[in-house]
Order: C-alpha cells, then structure tokens, then sequence
C-alpha cells in the first residue's frame, strides 16, 4: 500500500481521514480492487483507527469502497456497464453545470477560466517541440490535464449551486485515474488528433459561457462529457 500523507488538527480527524483516503483512491495511490484495513491505514495516517473507521463509513456511502469484514474493505471497481451509466449521469451534471455557468458566472470567474485555458495553451506549445513518449511529455500531458481539470472546477464553481456541486463531487472520484490514464495512452497512439479537438472544445465552452449562452453552453458541455468519458471507458477496457 503507497505511503498516504500525515495528518494534524485532533479535532477534525474524521474529515481529514476521509479527504486523504478518497484522494489516494482517485489518484491511484490506492488501486482498485486493492484491500486495506483499518489498522494499516490509521497507521499509515498516524493517527488512531476511530477517525478511519469514521472516514470508511462515509466512503462506503460514496460506494468508493466496499465492506470486505469488520475491519477491512476493497476499493472499490466497476465494470464497464456501470461506470458507463456513471458517466451518463456525470454527463448531465457537467452540462447543467456549464448552463448554470453561462446564466450566473461574475466576470472575475470568467477571467480565471480565460487564464486557466491560456496557462493550458501556453503549455500545448511547449508539448509541441518534445520527445514523443518522453518523461517530458508525460509531465506536460499531465500539467495540462490538471489545468483543464480546473477549468472545469472554476465551471462548476460559477454555477452556484451547491447540491449540484456536492453530485460532481462524488461522480468525480470515479473517473480520475481513467481520465490521466486515457489521455496519456491517446497522446502517444496515433489519436494525438483526437485529444487536440477535444482540448480545444473547453475554448469553445469558455465562448459560450462568456456569451451568456446558456444553451450553447450545455450542448457543448455535454458533448464534450459524452466523447471524453467514452474514450476513457474503452480506453479501460480496451483488450
């Protein structure tokens, strides 16, 4: 089991707990299908096993984890049908939220978007004179995908609407891993076209939201969720 980071502050334990485990599942650290315990992730966390216990409970309701005994649990995996009808629903989160963003966003949200995807550009040029399947390739893809990872947070965050952001919270740590994994495997296959279309797709959406244009912006959005979900999907899967 990889290293999880040290914890602090006694009194919030619980979350903390939960805010490590569920981010060392999305990235990987934890591997799906992977058993843990409590004991070794309290002594991973160096912390008691009460807030791990607490921490669990809640993931098991996030269904990122699944009970295996009294004191241990797998990380979760899904087959291909139910992490498709995952991404459905993300889906029409993603759009509504871009929709929400076209009506609501201020016009400091809408500037860190521009800078988000500008920062990204700026990047895409560097991507252009490496080594194909070099660490710096790698770094840069990855670089790229975290921004655009924002780009989409600061979406969602312009929205508003809290219950929404609580949903795209929890369809989030489904696919995290997938997505990186997908995107990587493409830039270095003959799909470099592929990825460049749907890179330029968030600029298109920044248009639209920018407009005001709710509609335009919720068409786009979820074509955009549909095609890259699909690839990270077969991309899992494929063989």
């Amino acid at each position: 089991m990889g290293q999880l980071p040290q914890l602090s502050s006694p009194a919030t334990l619980g979350d903390q707990a939960y805010a490590a485990i569920r981010e060392a599942i999305v990235t990987g650290v934890l591997r799906r299908g992977e058993k843990v315990t409590e004991r070794g992730l309290a002594e991973s966390l160096s912390i008691s096993a009460t807030p791990v216990r607490e921490a669990l409970r809640r993931l098991e309701q996030d269904r990122l984890v699944e009970r295996t005994g009294p004191r241990s649990v797998r990380v979760a995996q899904f087959g291909k049908e139910e992490l498709r009808e995952f991404t459905m629903i993300e889906d029409v989160l993603r759009a509504l939220s871009a929709r929400l963003a076209a009506e609501k966003s201020t016009a400091a949200q809408r500037r860190q978007m521009s800078a988000c995807l500008d920062e990204a550009d700026d990047l895409r040029n560097e991507l252009r004179g490496v080594a194909p399947g070099s660490d710096e390739e790698r770094d840069l893809v990855l670089a790229i995908q975290e921004l655009m990872g924002r780009f989409h947070t600061l979406v969602d965050e312009a929205g508003g609407n809290a219950i929404l952001l609580q949903m795209l919270h929890t369809v989030d740590a489904f696919g995290s891993e997938g997505r990186r994994n997908s995107a990587l495997s493409q830039v270095r296959s003959e799909q470099g076209n592929v990825v460049d279309e749907r890179y330029r797709q968030h600029r298109a959406i920044y248009d639209a939201i920018a407009a005001g244009n709710g509609d335009k912006a919720e068409e786009l959005m979820r074509a955009h969720s549909h095609t890259s979900n699909t690839s990270r999907i077969e991309t899992r899967f494929a063989g």
